[in-house]
Formats: structure tokens, sequence, C-alpha cells
């Protein structure tokens, strides 16, 4: 994160944000994830947020509702488009960098293409503190979960840099990159602490472990 939104307070954000709904991409505070919008609802919310505060909330969708407007998710992510590009055939190429995460108060029913809603930065304020250096916990029992998981689904991975990463960085980093369930997603946003994050991550892995994995092997983008 910058030293600016080092020193942003949950105050300082604004309480009306446009939404992306995409399911199975996990953004959380203080990574950064690339995406490709090539919708032109998103092309025009890309426009608008690219003129204001750049902010976009990611969350996910719930069940019930219409395939054009499905129910939302109770908490998202919102992150600040860190780099922009354009393709020749017109998508957009972004980087957005998690900055806190919010409850969704309320939708608006704002004539726009693209959804927007009030939301609270308040409950996840110490998102915005600097990431602590160490969790306090072993990383090898997460290495030994993570081991498995990997296997059952043919994944590589460069274990040298997983263990040369601050642990805070990692758990992030893993999170937003396994092929976890959408539901399993939302219980590691909704985690309290990082901490919390920390341990339903593992969780997750050694339950996935003695269950021998899920059947379709396959990752999921």
């Amino acid at each position: 994160m910058t030293e600016e939104s080092q020193s942003l307070k949950a105050e300082d954000l604004p309480q009306v944000i446009p939404l992306f709904p995409l399911d199975g991409a996990l953004l959380l505070p203080h990574a950064s994830r690339p995406f490709n919008i090539f919708e032109p609802r998103y092309l025009n919310m890309l426009d608008d947020v690219m003129a204001a505060e750049r902010i976009i909330g990611m969350v996910q969708t719930a069940p019930g509702g219409s395939a054009d407007r499905p129910y939302l998710a109770h908490v998202g992510c919102a992150g600040r488009v860190t780099s922009f590009g354009e393709s020749a055939d017109g998508r957009y190429l972004i980087t957005l960098t998690g900055i806190c995460r919010f409850a969704l108060k309320a939708e608006l029913p704002a004539p726009m293409l693209y959804r927007q809603a009030r939301v609270d930065f308040l409950s996840y304020a110490a998102d915005l503190d600097p990431l602590p250096a160490d969790l306090g916990d072993d990383r090898q029992r997460l290495m030994d979960a993570l081991t498995p998981f990997l296997e059952q689904r043919s994944l590589r991975i460069d274990w040298g840099a997983l263990y040369g990463a601050p642990i805070a960085q990692l758990v992030n980093s893993l999170a937003m990159a396994l092929p976890f369930d959408d539901a399993e997603l939302q219980a590691i946003l909704e985690a309290e602490t990082l901490e919390d994050r920390r341990q339903t991550l593992v969780t997750l892995l050694e339950i996935d472990g003695a269950e021998g994995g899920d059947d379709d092997g396959g990752a999921r983008q």
C-alpha cells in the first residue's frame, strides 16, 4: 500500500461507491489483483471511476434476485484502481488494490448501467492499519495444510517464495489465489481480523485435505 492509502481513515472513504459484483474473485485489503473489464456497463463504470476517487466495491452475489440483478453479499471490499490500460479491442485492463472492507447498507436506485450502494467502512477501520510483521503463529501448519490441497489439484507453487514471504502477505495471497468456492471465499473475507483470516484459511485447507479434495480437481480463474 502507498503512504497515502495508509494514512486514510474510514471516515475519509466515500459513503457511496460503485459495485462490481463478481463471484469467485476475492479482493482483500493491502492486496492487489488484475481484472479484465469488457462488459459495457463496467466499461462505463470505469470511465466514471477514473474521473472520481478511482474506488470500486468488489462484492459477491447471494442467492435470489434476477439473473441481471442478483442479490449481493452483505460484506465486500473496496479497492482503488492502481493501474489502468486499454487493449486494442476496447477492453480495460486494470489492477485493483484493496483498501478496506465494507458492510453494504443500502443499494441505490440510481439511473446507472452499473450498481451503486451506500456502504459503511467503520466496522472494518482496522483494515487501514499497516499489515503486521508477524501473526504470532508457526507458518509450518499452513504449509502442511497447503501441500495436499495443491497435490490433489496438480497445482504447482514456488515454495521458496512462500517461505520467504511475510506471513500476512502470504495469507492474503493464498486466500486470493487458491480455488476456493464462493462460500469459502466469503468466509475468508468476513473473518474479523487478519489472524482470524489465517485460521480460516488453514481450517479450509485442512478440511479439504481430510475430505480428499473436491471432485473437479481444477483451478478457478
